[in-house]
């Protein structure tokens, strides 16, 4: 199976930003043993990750959440606010950390836990690179889930964001569904649809509602109270 890129042939070019020397040449020997993958330069603090990704233009960029220099979380503000279209994994050592959903929040298309297995690392990397998919859709709804039921009153002082009047009705289904950290296939057979159809529900959202890709969808619907976290187990 050839990964979803933009030319075929090309590889997926990848931007390292960590300050711990030796995290980044294990993600590069790991990386760098893919042939559609390639390392295209290496950050040790927020700020030259920040000149790098715009210097190499990076399709992904992993990014650690604690640099010294601008951490990872204003780094990722910054490239995403750039318009690069480079996809940012954010490195964390804590699945449930705080840091990972501000990284989110902050633009960031997936979080990965340091320690991740050498497979998922080069998987999380294709899957963003394509623009298609969620990485760990339940870990990502779980650390939502976690953030948001920490601010109870988050919901109910919020002005609803006017651009979800843009949506269709069937549209904001799919986004509610696509919020519970639904696939394509999951989404296609819940609504009884194609998959192909669904991927064109998926675009029309994230174009209407100007997101990047799903998981800014996902935090989209925690931030606006269209997805309510149950409660806690």
């Amino acid at each position: 199976m050839t990964t979803q890129h933009s030319t075929v042939g090309t590889p997926i070019r990848v931007l390292l930003a960590d300050d711990q020397p030796l995290l980044r040449m294990g993600f590069r020997l790991i990386l760098e043993g893919e042939p559609d993958l390639e390392i295209t330069g290496e950050a040790s603090t927020g700020s030259e990750a920040v000149r790098l990704a715009a210097e190499l233009a990076p399709d992904v960029v992993l990014m650690d959440v604690r640099m010294p220099q601008g951490d990872g979380i204003e780094a990722t503000r910054q490239i995403t606010a750039s318009g690069s279209s480079a996809r940012i994994i954010i490195l964390t050592t804590f699945d449930l950390d705080e840091y990972a959903f501000a990284g989110l929040q902050a633009g960031a298309s997936a979080f990965l836990l340091k320690d991740v297995a050498p497979e998922e690392l080069v998987h999380a990397v294709r899957v963003v690179a394509s623009g298609d998919a969620v990485v760990a859709p339940r870990v990502t709804q779980r650390l939502l889930e976690t953030y948001v039921r920490s601010l109870p009153s988050a919901h109910s002082t919020r002005v609803p964001d006017r651009r979800l009047v843009e949506l269709t009705p069937r549209e904001r289904e799919v986004l509610e569904a696509i919020a519970e950290g639904l696939s394509n296939a999951e989404l296609a057979g819940r609504f009884f649809l194609s998959e192909a159809t669904i991927k064109t529900h998926v675009r029309r959202i994230l174009t209407k509602l100007d997101l990047r890709d799903r998981v800014q969808a996902v935090v989209y619907a925690y931030e606006n109270g269209i997805v309510v976290p149950g409660p806690a187990h």
